[in-house]
């Protein structure tokens, strides 16, 4: 183990343990470092890559604080890898996404309220009147997105979210069956609509696992090159 690690693990622990609590401010570093038996540069080192997976910040002038430790908030290690990844890989997540965007629906069926189903119903029409494909995809994120937030459960919405990032870089709506992608895509969020309308969480989920497959079956058909942005 590196002193770096050392000296991660320890803050790891005072976090762990409750010694440092939620917004808790670091103690000076001449006391961690002769806690952690690191030196300054390690202990550094450490501060940055727990900042980095959002468990600790930095506040200039103010010195390091540990964050607020919200799940939905230390994500962000895991979404810069799945924002890289090749289509395959894209692939491969589909499984996770099933567990987790069904559970989202089911919860957003049991909890969402007529305010929620109006604006799904105005999303889906604007989606199926739109030609813009940049409009398209907005649409459609806003879509699932709203879905994943009548959940009530901000990490399965904020997983939920990671998780779909990359997928909006690969178009299959400007493909040669585009027109039948969109058939689908609007058929499948239509079952969804009805599924929360009737505040039904079994067809819910099932027609989330089943939109989720339509679109995993086109990917693995068309396999689209991955568009910048």
């Amino acid at each position: 183990m590196t002193a770096t690690d050392t000296a991660a693990a320890g803050l790891r622990a005072m976090i762990a343990s409750g010694e440092l609590t939620p917004g808790a401010q670091l103690p000076p570093e001449p006391d961690l470092c002769a806690r952690l038996g690191v030196s300054r540069g390690s202990l550094r080192e450490a501060v940055r890559s727990l900042a980095a997976l959002g468990m600790l910040e930095p506040r200039h002038g103010a010195g390091t604080f540990v964050s607020a430790l919200r799940p939905a908030h230390m994500l962000a290690g895991f979404a810069a890898m799945v924002d890289v990844l090749p289509l395959d890989g894209i692939l491969e997540l589909f499984d996770t996404r099933r567990a987790v965007e069904c559970q989202a629906a089911a919860l957003a069926a049991a909890r969402a309220d007529g305010k929620v189903v109006a604006r799904l119903r105005e999303l889906q029409e604007r989606l199926s009147a739109t030609e813009d494909e940049q409009e398209l995809h907005d649409l459609d994120h806003e879509f699932h997105t709203t879905i994943c937030a009548a959940s009530g459960n901000e990490t399965l919405a904020a997983l939920a979210g990671v998780l779909r990032s990359r997928g909006r870089h690969y178009n299959v709506y400007g493909s040669a069956q585009g027109t039948a992608v969109r058939a689908a895509s609007d058929q499948g969020h239509e079952a969804l609509i009805d599924a929360l309308a009737a505040h039904d969480p079994t067809a819910a989920a099932a027609a989330a696992g089943a939109h989720l497959t339509r679109t995993e079956r086109w990917l693995r058909q068309l396999r689209p090159a991955p568009e910048p942005g």
